[in-house]
């Protein structure tokens, strides 16, 4: 995240309407109140168009998906894209049954995204319109190495330029593109997945970086992605002996609380593919 937009982010404290899961609500609302955001959850149809008329941003999350909120997220997706809000799918375990892989493409289709974020196996999902995931986790067949990084690369920019919309891919190395243009992000922790929520986090703070930064920049969306990241390896760097997730997932939040734009520079590891 550059400097300028990590200071527009905590200036403006944009509003950031989330339609997401509710094993991850109050940690989503949480990250967005610790960069500087201002979170509103709001999913009923009656509602959906007034608040996101209301806020700057939008973050979509399929994660506990059920048949009241998905005429929701269809609503408030359109309207924020008429007022020119962006909009952020996270298209949790899209793959893993057939109601979240429509509900996931519908999205896609209908509503014209500023970010899809997901890992590498809801990504494909959505790709090539169909898959197979391990729940809410990436396959390992499909994990992203050095090895795959290549392949990988050119597959989520076909993806990204035919979608018309940045892809973000995040695992081991997370994947950045707008469809021309690739960054690798290589921050992070392999502890970070036993921590539920990191990616819901991510997605709404991808939401929050896009409301102040109206141009959807690709470098913008990269360097909010090695936030996270920095902050999980901060996070980690405190832990003792005796503490576990909760700790992780608490020291997360106030890592990102704290963060200053000297130490996100500092740590940030971005390279472009």
């Amino acid at each position: 995240m550059t400097s300028s937009t990590l200071n527009q982010i905590r200036a403006a404290s944009p509003l950031v309407h989330c339609i997401t899961n509710y094993v991850t609500v109050n940690d989503v609302a949480n990250v967005l109140l610790a960069i500087g955001a201002r979170p509103i959850m709001a999913d009923d149809p009656e509602e959906v168009e007034e608040i996101t008329a209301l806020c700057a941003g939008l973050c979509l999350n399929i994660g506990t998906l059920n048949a009241r909120t998905i005429p929701s997220m269809i609503a408030a997706g359109k309207h924020a894209r008429a007022l020119g809000h962006p909009v952020v799918l996270d298209p949790v375990g899209a793959g893993a049954s057939r109601l979240r892989t429509e509900t996931a493409l519908r999205i896609l289709d209908e509503v014209h995204l500023t970010v899809v974020r997901g890992n590498i196996s809801e990504i494909r999902t959505l790709a090539i319109g169909s898959g197979t995931t391990q729940g809410v986790d990436a396959s390992a067949a499909d994990a992203v190495t050095e090895e795959t990084l290549a392949a990988t690369a050119d597959f989520l920019r076909g993806f990204a330029a035919r979608a018309e919309v940045i892809v973000v891919v995040t695992g081991a190395i997370d994947l950045v593109t707008d469809g021309v243009t690739v960054y690798a992000v290589r921050n992070g922790r392999a502890e970070m997945g036993r921590v539920t929520g990191t990616g819901c986090q991510l997605s709404a703070l991808l939401a929050a970086a896009l409301a102040v930064e109206p141009l959807g920049l690709l470098a913008s969306v990269a360097e909010t992605v090695a936030l996270m990241g920095v902050a999980g390896e901060i996070a980690c760097a405190q832990m003792g002996e005796r503490d576990g997730n909760a700790t992780y997932r608490t020291r997360i939040i106030d890592s990102i609380y704290c963060m200053t734009d000297e130490e996100l520079s500092a740590h940030s590891r971005i390279t472009k593919l």
